[in-house]
């Protein structure tokens, strides 16, 4: 394909907490980069991927659920999803299969009225829906919510539509250079991932009140000579109490978690991993602009 004819440019996925933003990146992408789980506002920051086909390149920006915030950390990942909105090219807005609209899509629409690029909804999770016929009365649901370029449903666990979402955004996408080469899947430097996929086998392992409140940053990642990697990470929550359950009975938990994540860190890096995890005690620090920016967050 000639460049006249190749598209490219950036594509925002937004909507609220839990919907299957970084599921449906991670399919479009082919490879796992945001981490998922079925706790809300998984998603801290704003985390940029890269599909490339014979088209066209697509950039997409998957940003933190669109929430009520209660404490800085909140607010920062409400700004980051908002913020996003004006530079994009398409917006891609996740909702789940319903009739019911409620305030927080509401607050959505009322964002997505105030830009000028296309919108395209994905009613997503589409494979939980028993009866097909339903999903047509959630396309007519929303269809007034937005003035919708395209309504899309999709399953982005299941990978259906993908193909079709595909063809639509490069069918909205402008003309426009290759931004980054054939092989590049994310500009998130290694470590950033690293920390991440250990964030994400702590909220999926931990109980209910602590993964809120829990960051993890990578001290130390070092290759050896035969191509081993050792990487240092720490485990930060907001109290003691927090820390006896990460590190569970005889360290246990903090084994599983560490376990889990190194095959997952392993699988990506194509290389054998010694990872190594502490936990740190760092009272409310997520209202704390100091330590957000240390562990990664208002940059």
């Amino acid at each position: 394909m000639t460049k006249e004819n190749y598209k490219s440019g950036f594509v925002a996925l937004v909507g609220r907490p839990n919907v299957g933003k970084s599921t449906l990146m991670n399919h479009l992408i082919g490879q796992k980069i945001a981490i998922t789980s079925d706790k809300p506002q998984t998603t801290r920051n704003r985390i940029q991927t890269v599909y490339t086909d014979e088209r066209g390149q697509i950039i997409f920006l998957d940003t933190p659920g669109i929430h009520k915030a209660k404490n800085k950390l909140g607010q920062y990942m409400v700004s980051v999803a908002e913020g996003t909105l004006s530079e994009v090219d398409v917006v891609l807005w996740l909702v789940e299969p319903g009739t019911f609209i409620g305030a927080g899509e509401q607050h959505i629409a009322e964002l997505l009225k105030k830009v000028k690029t296309p919108v395209i909804l994905v009613i997503n999770k589409v494979d939980t829906v028993k009866n097909r016929e339903d999903i047509l009365k959630f396309i007519d649901a929303y269809r007034n919510v937005c003035q919708f370029a395209e309504i899309v449903p999709a399953s982005a666990l299941k990978g259906e539509n993908m193909d079709t979402m595909l063809k639509l955004l490069f069918q909205y996408l402008p003309f426009g250079p290759q931004y980054y080469d054939e092989e590049t899947v994310t500009d998130q430097p290694m470590r950033q991932i690293a920390a991440e996929l250990v964030r994400e086998k702590a909220l999926r392992l931990l109980e209910d009140e602590i993964p809120h409140g829990i960051a993890v940053t990578v001290e130390k990642m070092t290759e050896r000579d035969s191509g081993m990697f050792d990487i240092e990470a720490t485990i930060v929550c907001e109290r003691e109490s927090h820390k006896g359950i990460i590190i569970g009975k005889g360290g246990a938990m903090l084994k599983k978690i560490g376990s889990a994540a190194r095959r997952e860190i392993e699988n990506l890096m194509g290389a054998r991993v010694n990872l190594q995890l502490w936990v740190k005690v760092r009272r409310e620090w997520r209202d704390s602009e100091l330590y957000m920016k240390n562990y990664g967050y208002f940059q």
